[in-house]
C-alpha cells in the first residue's frame, strides 16, 4: 500500500484538532495504519480539572530492535481566520505550499512517517523488529495526559523502545539542515505582589504593588541563568504578560500580576531550576520591600508550572544513521 504523505498530511489537516479536540484525526491515522497491518491501541486519560484526551499507540512487529516515531495531532489554536491567506484547515495545496495549522507541527511529519513505514513494510514484507507510532492529542495544551500517562502504560506493558524518532519542526532555513538531539525544559511561572488598593490622589494611604513588581522583575531578568553549553543556547527567561485588573486610571491597584517562561538547558533540572525561580524572587522581593509598623507593604506569591524537563541524548548510532539518510536524500 502506497500513500502519498502530501495528500495525507493535507487530510489531517482538514481535522481541525485543536488542543484537547480531536476533530477525527486519531481516527483517520488509526484506519490507514490497521490498514498496513499494525494493531492499534486507543489510549484516553483525563485528570481532574483537565480535559479529556485521547491518544494513539500502534505497533507492527513483536521483538526487538523497536523503533518509535512520536508526535501529537493536536494543534494551536488558529487566531483570526481572516489574518490567514488560506483556511487554516483546508489543507489546500497550491503555489507548490501545503497550506493549514500542523502542516508543520506536526501532521505533516506524522504524515511522512506513515508513508515511509508503508513504502518499508511493501518492500520488505514485515519488520526487522517492530516499529510503533505514539501519538499524542496532548502535545500543545497542558500536556498532562499524553505522552507522560502513554510512557507509563507502555511500562505497564513491558513495551521497551530502543530508539525514538520525534518528528518535530526542527530545520531554521533550509529542510534537513539541523537535526536535534535534546530538548530544553520549559517552566511557567505567575508572580502575583499585593499591596493596598487606594485612590491615585492619596498614594500614602494606599501601597502601590506595580512598581514593587516591576522592579522586582528588573532584578530578575538582569540575573544570569548560565552561558549555555556545546549542544544548547543560554537559558532564557521571556515576560510574557503583566496585568492589573485595573479598568480605571484614577485607582492604585490592589495587586499586579506578571507571567513569565523559562526555557532552560541541560545545566538545569526540574528542582534546581525551581529553587533558582524562588531563591530571585525572594532575595529580590525582601530587598526592595517597605513597611508599615514593622509589617511588609506587599506580600509576594509564586506559581510554578513544568511543561517538560531539559535532556539530551549522547550522539551514536541513531543520530549517525539520520545524518547520513539527510545526506543521501537531499545531498
Amino acid at each position: 500500500m502506497q500513500i502519498d504523505p502530501v495528500n495525507f498530511a493535507a487530510e489531517l489537516i482538514r481535522c481541525p484538532s485543536v488542543t484537547p479536540a480531536d476533530a477525527g484525526a486519531l481516527d483517520l491515522l488509526e484506519k490507514v495504519l490497521t490498514d498496513i497491518g499494525f494493531t492499534c491501541t486507543r489510549l484516553p486519560f483525563q485528570e481532574p480539572d483537565t480535559a479529556h484526551v485521547d491518544n494513539l499507540y500502534a505497533r507492527i512487529g513483536d521483538t526487538a530492535p523497536h523503533i518509535c516515531f512520536a508526535g501529537h495531532t493536536d494543534v494551536v489554536p488558529v487566531g483570526a481566520t481572516d489574518s490567514w491567506q488560506k483556511d487554516p484547515f483546508s489543507g489546500e495545496i497550491s503555489d507548490d505550499k501545503l497550506w493549514g495549522r500542523g502542516a508543520a507541527d506536526m501532521k505533516g511529519a506524522i504524515a511522512a512517517f506513515v508513508a515511509a513505514t508503508a513504502d518499508y513494510l511493501a518492500q520488505e514484507g514485515k519488520p526487522k523488529g517492530s516499529i510503533s507510532l505514539l501519538i499524542t492529542g496532548d502535545e500543545e495544551g497542558p500536556s498532562v495526559n499524553g505522552t507522560i500517562k502513554m510512557l507509563d502504560w507502555l511500562s505497564t506493558q513491558q513495551e521497551v523502545i530502543d530508539d525514538c524518532i520525534v518528528g518535530e519542526p526542527t530545520n531554521p532555513e533550509t529542510l534537513g539542515e539541523m537535526i536535534k538531539i535534546g530538548r530544553r525544559g520549559s517552566v511557567n511561572t505567575t508572580v502575583t505582589v499585593e499591596g493596598i488598593q487606594g485612590h491615585v490622589a492619596y498614594p500614602h494611604r494606599a501601597a502601590n504593588p506595580v512598581p514593587h513588581l516591576v522592579q522586582l522583575l528588573e532584578r530578575l531578568i538582569a540575573a544570569k541563568l548560565d552561558d549555555g553549553t556545546p549542544h544548547f543556547q543560554p537559558s532564557n527567561l521571556e515576560l510574557t504578560g503583566f496585568d492589573v485588573g485595573n479598568a480605571v486610571t484614577n485607582v492604585i491597584p490592589a495587586l499586579a500580576q506578571a507571567r513569565f517562561n523559562i526555557r532552560y538547558n541541560d545545566i538545569w533540572n526540574r528542582d534546581s531550576i525551581t529553587d533558582w525561580i524562588n531563591e530571585n524572587l525572594n532575595t529580590a522581593h525582601y530587598a526592595l520591600s517597605e513597611t508599615i509598623d514593622g509589617e511588609n507593604k506587599f506580600s509576594l506569591s509564586v506559581d510554578i508550572n513544568h511543561s517538560g524537563e531539559a535532556f539530551l541524548t549522547p550522539t551514536g548510532a541513531l543520530s549517525e544513521l539520520a545524518v547520513s539518510a539527510v545526506e543521501k536524500t537531499l545531498g
